[in-house]
């Protein structure tokens, strides 16, 4: 009886001088940022997962991404060119209002999909860890898509009316990296901000419809008065679109404002640097949240 006692005050002992080994995420941010790369095929799977979803069980199916900025181009073309008779540069007002069409679809369909993503996918959340920034950046391939689609009708409109392609074509992809920046850092913010306030759900829509008419979409951003240029260029995506414009018409025909666009620059960095540190601050209590 005494062997059986020691015994197991021995078994009590050594269970207490065990190391317990506690499994928390991103407890250091260095390893956080090595669990992104490692969680790389999470991230396409999901991304994958996305726009089949998307796509599936609609009636007109992937045309849908083609019907709505097409409608969207011929009335901002009636409106500010057939009845406002705004310049345009010498450029073909189709070709002036999809060249900002394509970037302003783009910004608005990823902030809209990476805002929801926590919310949809509450399940995964709550039942394994992974670094749940690849939630919000996943959703954002499924605007790459659209983006693509639209690309694909620039092509066709620029046939059409026969205008030649700008040699700073070239510098696209630096605008589309961009403007996947600027739609990424207010995402993971609304994001964090949807997990623990509802309201925001609300919210992100009319900040889409609100946007699309005080950013340069139907008309050229030098219609605005030279004194209020630096003011409206607080707007990240009015350099973003003249961007795209300037590689796409050409610096002749849509010059950037770069003062302006030094200052959408920072503005972009200041946004992420925001959107990821808050993401973060609120990402350990994500899964007890939501």
């Amino acid at each position: 009886m005494r062997n059986r006692s020691s015994n197991t005050a021995n078994l009590k002992t050594q269970s207490h001088n065990r190391d317990i080994l506690v499994l928390e995420p991103g407890r250091r941010s260095r390893h956080y940022w090595r669990d992104l790369v490692r969680f790389r095929e999470l991230f396409f799977f999901l991304a994958w997962r996305d726009i089949l979803v998307r796509y599936k069980q609609t009636i007109i199916g992937i045309a849908w991404a083609v019907v709505r900025p097409v409608l969207t181009m011929i009335v901002f073309t009636v409106i500010f060119d057939r009845i406002a008779k705004l310049p345009d540069g010498g450029i073909p007002y189709p070709i002036l209002v999809f060249s900002a069409m394509m970037p302003w679809q783009f910004f608005a369909n990823a902030l809209t999909e990476s805002s929801n993503s926590m919310i949809v996918n509450a399940n995964l959340i709550s039942k394994i860890y992974f670094p749940r920034m690849i939630l919000p950046a996943a959703s954002i391939i499924v605007a790459l898509v659209d983006f693509a689609i639209s690309f694909a009708i620039l092509i066709a409109l620029v046939v059409i009316y026969q205008f030649p392609i700008s040699g700073n074509l070239a510098a696209l992809p630096g605008f589309i990296g961009l403007a996947f920046l600027a739609a990424l850092g207010p995402g993971l913010l609304i994001t964090a901000l949807n997990v623990q306030y509802r309201d925001f759900r609300y919210i992100v829509p009319f900040i889409v419809q609100m946007g699309l008419y005080v950013s340069p979409v139907g008309f050229r951003s030098d219609v605005v008065p030279e004194q209020w240029r630096l003011f409206y260029a607080l707007n990240p995506m009015v350099s973003v679109i003249d961007g795209f414009r300037w590689a796409i018409c050409g610096s002749e025909s849509a010059a950037i404002y770069w003062p302006g666009f030094y200052l959408s620059l920072a503005l972009v960095a200041l946004n992420l640097s925001v959107g990821v540190w808050y993401f973060r601050k609120m990402e350990r209590g994500f899964a007890d949240v939501i």
